[in-house]
């Protein structure tokens, strides 16, 4: 299935249907339209500008749930929160103990597997709604329209997704490709909480706000404290990405610190006509054993970062002008009084692809 725009009117998404036109062929690599195209037009009271990148159906109890060719649109949404445009729906389900391997979206009758979507319902039901109120996400950073793949070699669940460019389009060109530079793996010690900052109520679920106000170069009690990427020789240039740790808001029913995650490219280029704004999210992890990780993956334009095991994920575009290829520098760092200790630090770094013969 994929999105159409209906000739006669450029902003009329439609949703079209394709078959391969050889299933032997392992890479499908030619398609057939059907002239029954468009299989489902926005009815009334749709927006048919937003009206864009359906999900599938899904196979269970042996039978498809749909036949992909005859749509009825049902008398309830879904679901129904104040959270933007539904871009991309994903339903899966996942193993309620909590163990790693993901599942395939056939596997709904175990007791051992929760899946969101209610099949005698058809709804959507989430274990906490308030998740919609404080606008829970895969990522806080600048990543969007994610769905996700079964793999069954590893059996894992793979999620990937967009990264749109926030430069010109004319620099983008110009920089050529972009890729991979560096993996790097930090885990911090925090031998003590007693000097964490009060968290402000107002900001208790506001991370973005809470982020922006502080920034990496504010002194805090403890932190903030993590990585400068892409940092420049003299540090004109840099990133931060780094957490900082708050007692909880007097307004929250929980006396477990807060920690901020938060990705800072404030200065991450000597150029003053870039968006550069600063991303954050709180992390769900208890601090208080004395450890979080980091890891970040670093490119030329692409920082990608994980707090506590991939808890809270953040990406950002940024594109400096001088931390590039060799000259691109990477430094730990603590702004906050209370001592923090790097107990291990990983990295890697990406070979050039070696080109073959005939290639």
């Amino acid at each position: 299935m994929y999105t159409g725009i209906d000739r006669g009117d450029i902003n009329y998404e439609v949703q079209n249907i394709a078959f391969p036109k050889n299933k032997s062929d392992p890479l499908l690599r030619e398609w057939v339209k059907p002239k029954s195209n468009p299989i489902i037009v926005p009815e009334g009271g749709i927006n048919a500008t937003q009206f864009r990148d359906p999900t599938t159906a899904w196979y269970a109890d042996g039978h498809w749930r749909r036949d992909f060719m005859r749509w009825t649109r049902v008398r309830k949404p879904l679901h129904s929160a104040p959270t933007g445009m539904w871009e991309c729906p994903d339903l899966y389900p996942v193993t309620v103990d909590g163990r790693q391997n993901g599942l395939d979206t056939s596997v709904t009758s175990s007791p051992k597997v929760k899946h969101v979507y209610d099949r005698k319902t058809e709804r959507y039901v989430p274990d906490n709604p308030a998740g919609d109120e404080h606008h829970l996400r895969y990522d806080y950073g600048n990543f969007y329209a994610s769905k996700t793949f079964y793999d069954p070699v590893k059996r894992r669940r793979i999620l990937w997704g967009w990264a749109n460019e926030s430069d010109t389009a004319v620099d983008d060109v110009a920089k050529g490709w972009a890729g991979i530079q560096a993996d790097v793996e930090v885990s911090f010690e925090v031998p003590s909480l007693e000097g964490a900052e009060a968290l402000d109520p107002a900001l208790a679920n506001d991370a973005q706000k809470l982020c922006s106000l502080r920034g990496a170069d504010v002194e805090g009690g403890v932190g903030p404290f993590g990585l400068w990427v892409l940092a420049s020789s003299k540090l004109e240039e840099k990133t931060a990405v780094f957490f900082q740790v708050f007692k909880a808001a007097r307004n929250i029913n929980s006396t477990k610190p807060v920690v901020l995650m938060c990705s800072d490219p404030t200065t991450s280029s000597l150029n003053p006509n870039l968006y550069k704004p600063t991303f954050a999210g709180f992390v769900d992890t208890d601090i208080a054993k004395g450890k979080i990780s980091l890891r970040s993956l670093i490119d030329r334009s692409v920082i990608e970062s994980f707090g506590a095991g991939g808890r809270t994920c953040i990406l950002s575009r940024v594109y400096p002008t001088l931390a590039l290829g060799k000259n691109a520098h990477l430094h730990v760092f603590n702004n906050g009084k209370a001592d923090i200790k790097v107990s291990q630090l990983t990295a890697w770094e990406m070979k050039k692809p070696a080109l073959m013969n005939g290639a």
